[in-house]
């Protein structure tokens, strides 16, 4: 009889769980649904109030958009060059940072490490002024330079790889590959990098999301129209004037700037759950 009732309480939590999960994903995924309704309808449409059912502009919302006077297609090649440089750049260094933390002893060690998160609450704001006339100084104003190259000292990025690294990198592993003649380069491309596999594609996600939806720097740096960004572009449509002002439009390319987000988190998140699959059969 105890058994009975102790496998009835598990169906019972895990019948509730599901309940619970299909509500959070209804409501997470129903905005979109609505993002991508709106983009179907007119501006007329959408001024007569909220609806569940598409709307027949959805060609013409695009058409607008591609031949309206904001270089769209330029915003998005734009946006995908900062954010996945941005990724890139800033994964590989902070796991650098994180494994030069991790493996090695050294005095500064501790004050390092509590240095770089002291970082982490230094707001973006306040260093905002600063970082605009040192760009103005150097040249590189309308430049992407400014957003990609600062993005490789990534405090919050760094810490996450040093916490998983004390989990799933054993220092006995560093030092046989030392003892075999293995490089500190090679050691580290070579075996902290796929070590690393599940913990870089969640901050590779992280990062290029950030990098993507940034709207702050990008807006102080980039002036010229075919060197800005979708936020940025978005942010001009938006203020559009009233005459010119269609939030058809407006929804579309809030539908398109979302479109390329999705695609490079389902990519890296197969990644993820191979990698903890593949953790929790060796642990």
């Amino acid at each position: 009889m105890n058994k009975k009732k102790s496998l009835t309480g598990i169906h019972l939590r895990r019948f509730i769980a599901y309940i619970v999960l299909v509500i959070v994903t209804f409501f997470c995924l129903f905005w979109f649904y609505l993002l991508f309704v709106n983009a179907t309808r007119s501006n007329a449409a959408l001024s007569r109030g909220f609806s569940l059912i598409p709307g027949g502009f959805f060609l013409k919302n695009w058409t607008n958009l591609l031949h309206g006077t904001l270089p769209i297609m330029r915003g998005l090649a734009n946006s995908l060059i900062i954010a996945a440089f941005s990724a890139v750049l800033s994964v590989y260094f902070s796991t650098m940072t994180a494994y030069a933390i991790h493996a090695y002893d050294f005095k500064l060690k501790k004050f390092m490490f509590t240095f770089i998160l002291a970082i982490m609450m230094i707001p973006t704001q306040v260093t905002a002024l600063g970082f605009v006339q040192l760009v103005d100084k150097m040249g590189l104003e309308n430049s992407f330079i400014p957003l990609i190259v600062p993005t490789i000292a990534a405090p919050v990025t760094f810490f996450y790889m040093k916490q998983y690294m004390e989990s799933a990198l054993p220092l006995s592993l560093i030092e046989a590959a030392r003892i075999d003649g293995s490089g500190e380069f090679r050691t580290f491309n070579s075996i902290v990098l796929p070590l690393m596999k599940p913990a870089i594609a969640v901050q590779a996600i992280f990062t290029f999301v950030t990098s993507w939806n940034n709207y702050f720097t990008p807006a102080l740096i980039l002036h010229d129209d075919k060197k800005k960004t979708l936020p940025i572009l978005i942010a001009q449509l938006r203020s559009a004037d009233y005459l010119k002002f269609d939030m058809g439009q407006v929804y579309m390319m809030i539908a398109f700037s979302i479109f390329p987000v999705v695609v490079v988190y389902v990519i890296l998140s197969k990644n993820i759950v191979q990698g903890i699959a593949l953790g929790s059969v060796k642990g």
